[in-house]
């Protein structure tokens, strides 16, 4: 059977990969907790200790996906098969961009210490999901999820992402079987940005979720299950 480690995003729990595993039976599924860790590699690391298995598959959503590449940077000798989801390359701009984002990101952390986590969900969410799943029992389920999380774990994170590598380098040198997904409308880490990842990895294949925004693994379970499906048997 194979280890499917399953990398949670920014604040997410084992709530965001539950459809998946419910559904991958053929794999056994692993989901770190990330606590306070508060860089990228020192969760790749965990990542590399927690797996029961020598040679695993990896996918990651969000952050997550960022921490899937910081994985093979470390050991891709470990990796079988890499899955990213809704993420990026990128690393922080050193523009005005970057300061934008960085503001953001603080003053929604301001919010989670002041008035708690799932008021700062209430706002993060909202670009975070399809239009149409605003006020849905989907949305609800993220805010729950959001709601779980402390805003010390909120913090450790931000500066993960806040001090992100650029990993674009990486793409050209994963040889194993990869899949690049996203949804169709995701605000934050879209199409176009995937269809360039898909392009520098060799022999990546790419899924474009329809009518899904970021949140894809919770959005469009059965898009999502089935695109895991036919990469594990890859």
């Amino acid at each position: 059977m194979t280890t499917l480690m399953l990398l949670p995003g920014l604040n997410c729990d084992a709530a965001v990969w539950a459809p998946q595993v419910a559904a991958l039976k053929d794999a056994h599924c692993v989901i770190p907790a990330w606590g306070l860790r508060d860089s990228l590699t020192a969760m790749a690391e965990q990542v590399l200790a927690e797996a029961p298995t020598e040679r695993f598959s990896v996918a990651g959503h969000s952050m997550g996906g960022r921490v899937a590449l910081e994985v093979f940077r470390l050991a891709p000798q470990r990796v079988e098969r890499l899955a990213l989801l809704s993420t990026g390359t990128h690393p922080l701009a050193e523009s005005e961009a970057g300061e934008k984002e960085r503001a953001g990101r603080m003053a929604l952390l301001q919010i989670a210490r002041t008035q708690g986590m799932r008021a700062m969900g209430q706002q993060w969410a909202r670009g975070m999901v399809h239009r149409d799943r605003l006020d849905t029992p989907v949305f609800e389920q993220v805010l729950d999820m959001l709601a779980r999380g402390s805003a010390e774990q909120y913090a450790a994170q931000i500066n993960a992402l806040l001090t992100r590598p650029d990993a674009a380098a990486l793409l050209p040198t994963i040889a194993c079987p990869t899949l690049v997904l996203t949804g169709s409308e995701d605000a934050w880490s879209g199409p176009a940005q995937h269809e360039a990842m898909a392009a520098a990895i060799p022999n990546a294949t790419l899924a474009i979720i329809e009518h899904c925004g970021h949140m894809c693994t919770m959005e469009q379970p059965q898009a999502v299950n089935e695109a895991l499906a036919a990469w594990l048997q890859r």
